[in-house]
């Protein structure tokens, strides 16, 4: 398994761990829809949260759209729309990023909120 493969599943657990911390219930990890994947779907307050883990090694801040580029948030509201209509799902629904840097011994998690919206990216 490549670092950067392992960096990114130690971070999905990490991501896993703290948003149940904070009350989110993990619904899937890793659902796949065609060649398309959501990492993390979770419910909280009634919402469904679509979730995108981004483990750096590196303390450089990037802003939302250098996290999730364009065609990232296209697939991954297309993977949510798919998620959705299988599971008959009926919540406001919420795209967050969980931004872990790794440094060292230290670790900074940061989870931004409603990132994104679907029409964001519909232009």
């Amino acid at each position: 398994m490549s670092l950067s493969h392992e960096l990114g599943k130690q971070g999905e657990q990490q991501a896993i761990d703290f948003l149940r911390e904070k009350g989110y219930s993990i619904l899937d990890v890793n659902w796949r829809y065609q060649h398309k994947e959501i990492d993390i779907v979770a419910e909280h307050n009634n919402e469904l949260h679509i979730i995108e883990v981004k483990t750096r090694t590196s303390a450089i801040w990037q802003t939302v759209n250098e996290i999730v580029g364009a065609t990232k948030q296209k697939n991954m509201i297309a993977a949510a729309d798919a998620y959705i209509q299988k599971n008959d799902i009926d919540k406001n629904v919420v795209f967050d990023i969980v931004y872990i840097v790794q440094t060292g011994e230290k670790e900074q998690i940061e989870l931004i909120c409603d990132a994104f919206h679907s029409y964001d990216s519909e232009n």
